[in-house]
């Protein structure tokens, strides 16, 4: 076995250095690199270091095996790198090791522009070239290609640092991060099993001579005893002793009973006995332990077998896993990892496994098998559950079980969930906030249920903390509360028990029949205090007087239908135009509401949000009540509402939407006195008279007037807004002051014909849509915006010029100009000059056919271009206009019959329907599997 097959069987432990550094000592031996070494030595990073190796003509067999035995490669690269023999064969062998070996490969291109390594331009290719002197062809061209592919691999540059130790920093913490991300392979057969040994690996930071507690937190059922064990089978063997404790919170009379029984396991002695707790730490302060302690449930448990850091030696590990994260803040463990639930085909891998013993359905069951993991809302233990309940049976029992399942949830599961609801005690207000979310609230933005919950339940941040710590529900990164579905369906369970066959009684109704019961008999009672429909899957239900009779406790109220139903199935006698609600309503979510006005005895300190978008609505109601807790109206698409009443005393008002409220024909003055509104959206209001310009709405953060015909003059309402929206009006211009707006981000002025001239907008703006208006230029002050991170100017007919220096927005992400016919040249800076290093991407499509450059930038600069040229007909494309591409669409440029030679960077191209192009050159040979061409085009040879 040659050196080279062996040391690809190498695993990870085997290796003998994290990082092997490759680097010209002249230029960086005494500074950049022995500062990066120390910040290497500082975070437990183990790299070989050559100063007692004799350089010779060739490198010889300690840096080949010093290479193969490391596991990560930092090639340095700077401008005599290339001047030197040793550097360019160690590149070749860690270009060669990272196929066969899996090395990973960081460049850092210290005070180095990565096109002259990519190209061996510059002086950097005039060092190359008097060092190939002497050489094979062929070894000239292993240098050429190994320097091409590492320029072409993602890395630090120096140039885009302004602090050198800040780049040393950020490249230790990567080094960090791939070194943890080594994903093991020994569990290949756990589905979806490596990241989670991957993330947990970061958390442990096994290279750490600490002892460290991490912690597993997740609902019942999510797998935090599965990654436990796995760790420990990966890892256990490395450490002096090591026990996985599994069910902790079992039967354990004192915490001397617990530490006993642990005792015995981790030092393998049967029937251990111990009369006080500091035995662990007199057995086991010396020893490098690794411990499980799987399913914990009391502080006292940790108490009793991990109770400080002291009790164990240098560089053991400990591992807790729990539904409750309240016991990780209070034992002060830092490292935490949340365990998510699988994807989609995970979740069919883990249940076809239990179900079929195969990593897939057999023919016949994949739709039944997909109808299961939907039931279990991907939850492995209930996938694990349930596949195994399914094997042997046919496929009549499948479908006869799955319709059962969707209407019922799999006994097992259900109990070994409600363990966690039931722990919370009786009485307990998160119990009731609990149910509160099953039946009204998931999903919904945290700060809205607290709104909504804060004047009828003491402290319902606190609750909901609680039930976070209990894995009973999360909330996401966009502060939204999300709970599994197998938790909902089990809280509406619990919801359904009392008063079963009296739903009238019950605290919530949310089953379609059973409302329609309720509504129609008149049989609510002071119980009920929230009712959720689902229009979309009821009746039809013409509405009495009485149909919220007696429900004088009511407080939530959403009848709603799904986006994509048009369905409303509640209606009104026809001798009704309202209905008398309860008094204590504080949310009305009533979509597509056929009552005409709002005409009922509510008490207006507890009305918080009204949501009735597509109502019948044609006013809401008279006088001026005290709404002073009102903080949302969304009333989208009410068309026949004519009239917003006096909203004087809703002072704290902050959201108002009335998108498509065609019949809308003003707005009261009393709008404009609001000081907590921050949101209005008065789009397509066809008839709104223009708004008023002696306002200032100071808390107005978002704007939206577009398509309202009769605006013709800019709204200057507010000089506070962050997102104006003002496209297909009649605007002639912006105005002068829209320059001083501070905080606006975003500005779209799409369809505004009349505006001429480039819209001067201050610095702050980082989105402009000027499509299909009349501007005739982009100015060269354009770089004055630098935060611009989207430009779209596509359809602007009038356009003739831009300027070079738009080349100079660094931030600057999308840039369209589709359909722009009379821009004469294009720069050919957008092309080759913008400094960037994320990806940007330029539309041109359906533009003029002598439009694009022919000549060269005075400046060039390599950035990652995705580039649009759909629909052209062009002929043909200068290598100028190509040179930086990754991705390119030449799709339905019918005329299109030549391309130049395409860079070594471009990893996609699209050629359909391009009839008159013949060939492409035999560099294009390796896209043929990333990239679509018509039947009629060859790669040549």
């Amino acid at each position: 076995m040659s050196a080279s097959s062996s040391s690809s069987l190498l695993a990870p432990s085997q290796r003998s250095y994290d990082v092997f550094p490759s680097f010209s000592g002249q230029d960086v031996r005494r500074n950049f690199l022995s500062h990066l070494l120390g910040e290497f030595n500082r975070k437990g990073i183990n790299t070989f270091v050559d100063n007692q190796i004799r350089r010779t003509e060739s490198i010889g067999p300690e840096l080949v095996q010093a290479i193969r035995a490391s596991r990560i490669g930092i090639v340095i690269l700077t401008k005599n790198y290339a001047s030197s023999r040793w550097c360019l064969d160690e590149l070749l062998e860690i270009m060669e090791c990272r196929t066969t070996t899996g090395l990973k490969v960081m460049p850092i291109f210290y005070e180095m522009n990565p096109s002259d390594v990519r190209r061996q331009h510059g002086d950097f290719g005039e060092a190359f070239e008097r060092n190939c002197v002497g050489k094979t062809e062929e070894h000239k061209q292993k240098w050429r290609q190994a320097l091409t592919d590492v320029a072409n691999i993602g890395g630090e540059h120096s140039n885009n640092w302004d602090s050198e130790a800040a780049m040393m920093l950020k490249i230790a913490t990567d080094v960090t991060n791939m070194l943890n991300s080594t994903p093991s392979r020994e569990f290949d057969h756990l589905v979806g099993m490596e990241p989670h040994i991957a993330k947990m690996n970061s958390l442990l930071c096994m290279e750490s001579n600490e002892v460290r507690v991490v912690g597993i937190w997740g609902p019942a059922g999510i797998g935090k005893t599965t990654i436990a064990k796995a760790l420990y089978d990966l890892v256990s063997s490395d450490f002096q002793l090591s026990v996985f404790m599994e069910n902790v919170k079992g039967n354990y009379s004192s915490k001397l009973q617990l530490q006993e029984y642990f005792l015995s396991k981790i030092l393998n002695l049967k029937d251990m006995r111990i009369n006080h707790l500091g035995v662990a730490k007199e057995r086991l302060n010396s020893w490098k332990v690794f411990i499980v302690l799987d399913d914990v449930d009391k502080l006292e448990q940790l108490e009793a077998v991990a109770n400080e850091l002291m009790w164990f030696g240098a560089g053991s590990r400990i591992i807790v896993t729990t539904e409750n994260k309240d016991l990780f803040k209070r034992h002060d463990i830092e490292h935490i990892y949340e365990v998510k639930f699988p994807s989609g085909n995970e979740a069919l891998q883990i249940f076809s496994r239990s179900a079929f013993k195969q990593d897939s359905p057999p023919e016949g069951f994949m739709e039944l098998a997909v109808g299961v993991t939907q039931v279990t809302n991907h939850l492995p233990l209930g996938l694990c559950v349930l596949g195994s309940s399914l094997r042997r049976k046919s496929k009549v029992e499948w479908a006869h079980e799955l319709r059962h399942l969707k209407a019922n949830l799999h006994g097992d599961v259900s109990k070994i969930l409600r363990v966690g609801y039931d722990s919370l005690g009786d009485g307990d207000i998160c119990k009731t906030i609990f149910l509160h979310i099953v039946c009204l609230f998931n999903g919904e933005e945290e700060g809205r249920v607290i709104q909504l919950l804060e004047n009828s339940i003491i402290d319902v941040k606190y609750g909901l903390g609680v039930l976070v710590e209990r894995a009973l529900l999360s909330i996401s990164s966009g502060k939204h509360i999300m709970m599994h579905h197998l938790l909902q369906q089990m809280g509406r369970g619990i919801a359904r028990e009392k008063n079963a066959d009296e739903p009238g009684k019950r605290q919530f109704l949310l089953e379609s029949e059973e409302i329609r019961d309720v509504l129609s008999d008149g049989t609510g009672t002071g119980s009920v205090l929230g009712i959720s429909l689902n229009m979309s899957e009821s009746r039809e239900l013409f509405l009495e007087e009485k149909a919220f009779r007696g429900m004088d406790n009511l407080q939530f109220i959403r009848f709603y239908k799904q986006w994509w139903s048009d369905k409303a199935t509640l209606h009104l006698h026809e001798e009704l135009d309202c209905l008398p609600l309860p008094r204590k309503l504080k949310l009305l979510h009533w979509e597509s509401c056929p009552m005409k006005s709002l005409s009922f005895p509510l008490r207006p300190e507890c009305l918080i949000e009204i949501k009735m978008k597509e109502s019948k609505l044609k006013k809401l109601w008279e006088g001026v009540p005290m709404h002073r807790s009102l903080k949302k109206m969304e009333l989208s698409g009410s068309t026949s509402l004519e009239e917003l009443p006096n909203l004087s005393e809703a002072v704290n008002l902050e959201h108002l939407d009335m998108r498509d409220c065609h019949s809308l024909l003003k707005l009261p003055p009393s709008i404009w006195t609001l000081t907590m509104l921050d949101f209005l959206d008065l789009q397509a209001c066809r008839n709104l008279e223009p708004l008023p310009a002696n306002y200032a709405l100071e808390s107005l953060s978002y704007l939206n007037v577009s398509y309202c015909p009769k605006l013709k003059d800019f709204p200057e309402i507010s000089s506070d807004i962050e997102h104006l929206n003002v496209s297909f009006t009649m605007i002639p211009q912006v105005s002068p002051s829209l320059n001083l707006w501070d905080f606006l981000h975003s500005l779209d002025l799409t369809g505004c014909e009349n505006v001429t001239e480039f819209p001067l907008v201050p610095h702050t703006v980082s989105e402009l849509h000027l499509d299909s208006t009349g501007i005739r230029e982009v100015p060269p002050w354009i770089s004055d915006l630098y935060r611009l991170t989207q430009l779209t100017m596509s359809y602007c007919v009038k356009l003739r010029k831009i300027s070079p220096r738009i080349c100079e927005l660094r931030m600057l992400q999308l840039l369209q100009f589709t359909g722009c016919m009379n821009v004469k040249s294009f720069p050919a800076e957008i092309f080759q000059s913008f400094y960037l290093w994320h990806e940007f991407d330029l539309t041109l499509d359906y533009i003029d056919k002598n439009s694009l450059p022919t000549f060269t930038s005075e400046e060039t600069h390599d950035f990652p271009l995705h580039l649009s040229l759909l629909g052209n007909d062009f002929e043909s494309i200068t290598h100028h206009v190509v040179r930086q591409v990754h991705y390119l669409d030449l799709t339905n440029c019918i005329d299109l019959r030549w391309l130049p030679e395409l860079p070594g960077s471009l990893s996609e191209l699209h050629a359909d329907n391009c009839a008159s192009l013949e060939s492409l050159s035999p560099p294009m040979a390796h896209l043929m599997t990333q990239s679509s061409f018509s039947s009629s085009l060859t790669v040549g040879t």
